[in-house]
């Protein structure tokens, strides 16, 4: 099965300048698509970065030429309006030629208590992204004046003067059964970051088939792979958690006592470590395996990005194409 390859831009570990320049090696090193995170505090204090998302994608769309860019992913709840986002989006896919996706979920609260609004139950923030993709999806439409009234929402007499050629997809975030219906029912794609078939399948039957499903998986790719182990570890070690748990952490203190119990071991038997293709290629392959066409991975470490780009481009992508044919 044919499965693109991706580039995440992460904004939790690197600084906005640099990040531009990573997603600029990416395009050169043959990545098929970079996605970027938009956060407002990193997951660990030791991760160290949270430049603002959509700025730094501006910015990436004017020094690249041909990779398509993606959030992964905007809660238009919170931290931002669903107005502002259908705005946003839709000036960034005018910068970006058409190739810009925007991806969708109901958020963390790590990002979004900054604002004050509290943080309701799971349910009724699903509840919120759908009206939010109702408003956005108006706005895109450009027929006239948008006026919504909603549970969650209102919407004054909004529309968006800069609209693209191109219209902007939207991708939905799913870890569960409600956000891959909702993503078949009001998306152009499925958001994943795990590589479970049912996610897929609920997606479909909701209305997906024949969608994009694309989804992301982090590696620590060293040649020391003693060092890439610690290095996820003090930087990843959260990701176990799964995402239930993670959208309830309130910052990165509570990250971090979370994950206190969770050993070096435990880290490098659950990401790829080190300098091994076929590692990457086996844990990939659960993705394709699952119906995922497309795969972002995650370097981790902002440091380690240029020798990472290079063995990609070497060692990886060769590999990548035999295995998955994209």
């Amino acid at each position: 099965m044919a499965m693109q390859l991706g580039y995440t831009m992460m904004t939790e570990q690197a600084g906005p300048k640099d990040l531009v320049g990573h997603v600029v090696g990416a395009e050169g090193a043959g990545f098929d698509f970079a996605v970027s995170s938009d956060h407002y505090f990193p997951w660990l204090d030791e991760m160290g970065h949270s430049p603002n998302a959509w700025v730094t994608l501006g910015a990436a769309a004017q020094a690249t030429s041909r990779i398509p860019l993606m959030t992964y992913v905007t809660c238009p709840s919170f931290r931002y309006h669903p107005a502002v986002v259908a705005q946003q989006a839709a000036t960034l896919q005018i910068l970006s030629d058409g190739r810009f996706t925007l991806g969708l979920g109901a958020g963390e609260n790590l990002n979004e208590h900054v604002v004050g609004a509290g943080w309701p139950p799971a349910d009724v923030r699903q509840e919120m992204l759908v009206e939010a993709i109702q408003i956005i999806r108006s706005l895109f439409d450009g027929d006239g004046y948008t006026n919504f009234r909603g549970e969650h929402f209102d919407v004054e007499s909004a529309k968006l003067w800069d609209l693209p050629e191109k219209r902007v997809p939207i991708g939905v975030a799913s870890g569960g059964k409600q956000a891959s219906t909702i993503a078949g029912e009001h998306a152009d794609a499925l958001i994943a970051t795990e590589p479970k078939p049912g996610l897929v399948e609920q997606f479909d039957a909701a209305g997906g088939t024949g969608k994009p499903r694309i989804a992301q998986m982090p590696i620590s790719f060293g040649t020391d792979k003693a060092a890439a182990v610690s290095r996820a570890h003090a930087l990843f070690r959260w990701f176990g958690l799964g995402w239930k748990v993670n959208s309830e952490l309130p910052g990165p203190t509570a990250f971090d006592a979370a994950s206190q119990f969770v050993r070096e071991e435990d880290v490098e038997g659950s990401i790829p470590c080190g300098d091994d293709v076929e590692a990457v290629i086996a844990g990939a392959k659960a993705y394709a395996d699952a119906g995922f066409t497309h795969l972002a991975l995650v370097q981790i470490g902002g440091d380690q990005q240029q020798p990472y780009l290079e063995w990609a481009r070497r060692d990886l992508m060769p590999a990548w194409r035999e295995a998955f044919g994209s």
